[in-house]
C-alpha cells in the first residue's frame, strides 16, 4: 500500500526509552527526600490517594502534586529530580539527528505535563519531534487504546503508518491491537514475542530497514 509522500510516523516513550530510567524512580526518590516518620503518609499518598497517577492524567499540576507529598518548594524539587536523577540516553541525540528527518518523530508519554515540558526544554528535544502527546495534557494515559486512536487522529496518520517504541510489553500489546506496529525497547529484559531492540543503535538498524520498506511501498 502506498501512503502518497507521508513519513512513516515514529512514536517514541520518554521513561525507559530516550530517558534511561523509568518514571517509577521518583517513588524511591521520595521516600528518601523525607525521613522514615513520613513513609507511612507517602505510602497512602501514593496508594490510596494515588497523586501520582492522577498528576500524570492531568487531574492537577506539577506545584500541587509536589505540595499534596509535602515538598516545601515545590519547583525546586522538580528541578532536583528531573536534573540529578533521570539520564537522558547519551546515544538518542545522535540517532535523533539521523533520523528524525526521515521519520516523523512524536512524543507518546505517560508523564506529569510540567515534567515533559521542562525535560523538553533542557535537552532540546522539540527541535526533533513533529508533536508531543503526554498524557498529562491530553488526560489518557497508556495502556489505554484511546490515547493512540487519540494520537493518530491528532498526528493526522493511519495506524500503518507508525512505529511505537516502548519498554513496556502491556503498552506494545495495546498499540498492536490499535494497527501500529510496536517495538520493545528492551532495558528491562522482558520476555517479548515480537520486534526487540537493545538500544538506539539496533533501533536505528530497524528503522532503516522500515524505511527501505516504506520507500519501495511509495514507489510500487
Amino acid at each position: 500500500m502506498a501512503f502518497h509522500g507521508k513519513k512513516q510516523v515514529l512514536l517514541l516513550d520518554m521513561y525507559g526509552v530516550i530517558i534511561k530510567e523509568s518514571k517509577g524512580n521518583f517513588i524511591p526518590y521520595t521516600f528518601g527526600h523525607f525521613d522514615e516518620t513520613e513513609h507511612d503518609r507517602l505510602v497512602k499518598a501514593f496508594r490510596e490517594e494515588d497523586f501520582f497517577t492522577r498528576a500524570g492524567i492531568g487531574e492537577f499540576g506539577s506545584d500541587t502534586f509536589l505540595s499534596l507529598l509535602g515538598y516545601r518548594s515545590p519547583d525546586t524539587a522538580m528541578r532536583d529530580y528531573l536534573e540529578n536523577y533521570l539520564t537522558l540516553d547519551e546515544d538518542f541525540l545522535p540517532f535523533a539527528e539521523q533520523y528524525h528527518k526521515k521519520f516523523d518523530f512524536v512524543l507518546l508519554s505517560n508523564d506529569v505535563k510540567e515534567w515533559s515540558e521542562y525535560l523538553f526544554q533542557r535537552y532540546g528535544l522539540a527541535r526533533y519531534f513533529k508533536d508531543s502527546i503526554v498524557s498529562g495534557a491530553v488526560h489518557m494515559r497508556k495502556p489505554e487504546r484511546r490515547i493512540f486512536d487519540y494520537a493518530m487522529e491528532r498526528v493526522g496518520c493511519l495506524p500503518m503508518e507508525c512505529i511505537f517504541v516502548d519498554n513496556s510489553v502491556q503498552n506494545l500489546e495495546t498499540a498492536k491491537m490499535a494497527g501500529i506496529k510496536p517495538v520493545l525497547f528492551n532495558r528491562d529484559r522482558e520476555v517479548y514475542f515480537g520486534d526487540v531492540v537493545n538500544d538506539f543503535k539496533e533501533l536505528g538498524r530497524f528503522l532503516d530497514n522500515a524505511y527501505e520498506n516504506y520507500e519501495t511501498e511509495e514507489t510500487s
